[in-house]
């Protein structure tokens, strides 16, 4: 079955990559292997890759910078398809539109050179724009449905366009998410004019306090659990003692109780077991339920 899928790829000179390693594909550096790895373009090479994948009966993920996903350990018998080298975008007035791989920290950095607001809070998110869609990703008060206007989807059948109102916006929540054949293939915002200066010291500012608060010294996928309504996650594992509760090589960060963080050799199964001890924990203690932001492929 791959074979052949790798033979159409061929064909139609589509970049992949069989039995590629997910370890280096994860900002948790953690994962095994999937058993091939497509990295289309563009549009035209993102449908064609998963019309095929679909026609052979293949499982098949979308992934966008693999800042936001724990891999599963081992051999992972599916497909993943990578949408990072579809990155290009176009800034017309206060209008953007961008490929769903888009570096969504570039975007905001390019923006603030041009003197439009909007985008700050993403200045440190280290995902795409199309995963930010897909999640409603934000931080600092901000988030990707303040600034959207429309997303182009693929539904595995043909291409239409989602207005605002169709996303289904939420916290870390989009259609995307509950419609498992519908794929982000570019978004489209509206920002406001600013100075460039401020923006940019807003940006500096931003980004100092997430190297204050967080640990980027270590492998991590951002914020690991949601925000539970009328509470902080983080709060919430700090005033239990948690902060350096180790599962293997997985450990809730020292510097910011929200986050996991991979110390050098953690696995899938570290971070499963301590999640289950921290979500345990919260529960009995405080009777609020943790749910998971981290997207899991296994």
């Amino acid at each position: 079955m791959i074979k052949a899928i790798a033979t159409f790829l061929d064909d139609k000179k589509i970049e992949y990559s069989r039995d590629y390693a997910l370890k280096s594909a994860s900002s948790f550096r953690i994962g095994g292997s999937c058993a091939i790895a497509v990295f289309p373009r563009s549009e035209n090479e993102l449908v064609g890759a998963l019309e095929a994948l679909d026609g052979a009966g293949v499982r098949t993920e979308i992934i966008g910078r693999g800042s936001n996903i724990l891999f599963g350990d081992g051999s992972l018998d599916m497909a993943m398809v990578f949408t990072g080298k579809m990155n290009s975008f176009e800034i017309d007035g206060r209008s953007v539109r961008a490929d769903c791989g888009v570096s969504l920290a570039a975007l905001s950095h390019t923006c603030a050179e041009k003197g439009l607001s909007g985008l700050e809070f993403a200045c440190g998110i280290p995902g795409s724009i199309g995963g930010a869609v897909y999640m409603n990703a934000g931080a600092y008060g901000g988030c990707v449905s303040d600034v959207l206007v429309s997303s182009r989807a693929y539904d595995r059948k043909t291409g239409k366009t989602l207005d605002l109102t169709e996303h289904r916006f939420d916290y870390r929540h989009s259609v995307y998410m509950e419609k498992a054949d519908l794929v982000c293939i570019s978004a489209s915002l509206v920002l406001k004019e600013g100075d460039a200066e401020d923006i940019k010291a807003k940006n500096s500012e931003l980004l100092e306090e997430r190297r204050k608060k967080q640990p980027l010294n270590y492998p991590s996928a951002g914020s690991y659990f949601k925000r539970p309504e009328g509470y902080f996650a983080a709060k919430l594992i700090d005033d239990l003692g948690l902060k350096g509760t180790r599962v293997g090589d997985a450990a809730v960060s020292e510097k910011h109780a929200g986050f996991v963080v991979n110390l050098g050799n953690a696995s899938f199964d570290d971070v499963m077991r301590l999640e289950e001890l921290v979500k345990g924990a919260v529960l009995k203690e405080f009777g609020v339920e943790l749910c998971r932001e981290v997207r899991v492929i296994k």
